[in-house]
C-alpha cells in the first residue's frame, strides 16, 4: 500500500512585479558630457582642420596629464580656447565645425 498524502499542496498565486520594484534607470548619458571626450573630438577637428597649432599641442599636452592625474582644470581652460576658435570658424561657415560640436562644449563648460 503507497501512502498519498492527505492534503494537496496549496498553488501560491505568482508575485506580480509592480512598477516601483523595478530598479531605476542610470540617468541618460547625454545630460552631462565628458569633458575629456569633448576635448579629445575638438582635437581632431583642429587637426582636421589644420588651425591653431599652438592650441593642439596644447589639448594634447592637457589630455595627456588628464590621463595621469584626473584633475580637468586644463581641459576645461582648452575647451573654452576651441570654443572661441570653433565658434569664430563656424561664422566663416568651415566646413567640418559642427552645431553639435560647439553644443557638447558648451555643455561640457557648465558642468564645472
Amino acid at each position: 500500500m503507497a501512502k498519498t498524502p492527505s492534503k494537496t499542496p496549496a498553488k501560491t498565486p505568482a508575485k506580480k512585479t509592480s512598477a516601483a520594484a523595478k530598479p531605476k534607470a542610470a540617468p541618460k548619458a547625454a545630460a552631462t558630457v565628458a569633458i575629456d571626450k569633448v576635448c579629445e573630438d575638438a582635437l581632431k577637428t583642429l587637426k582636421a582642420l589644420g588651425i591653431e597649432s599652438q592650441l593642439q599641442s596644447d589639448l594634447e599636452w592637457c589630455l595627456g596629464s588628464y590621463s595621469a592625474d584626473k584633475n580637468p582644470t586644463g581641459l576645461y581652460e582648452m575647451a573654452d580656447r576651441a570654443l572661441v576658435v570653433f565658434n569664430a570658424e563656424k561664422a566663416k561657415k568651415t566646413k567640418g565645425v559642427t552645431a553639435k560640436l560647439t553644443g557638447d562644449l558648451e555643455k561640457a563648460l557648465k558642468s564645472r
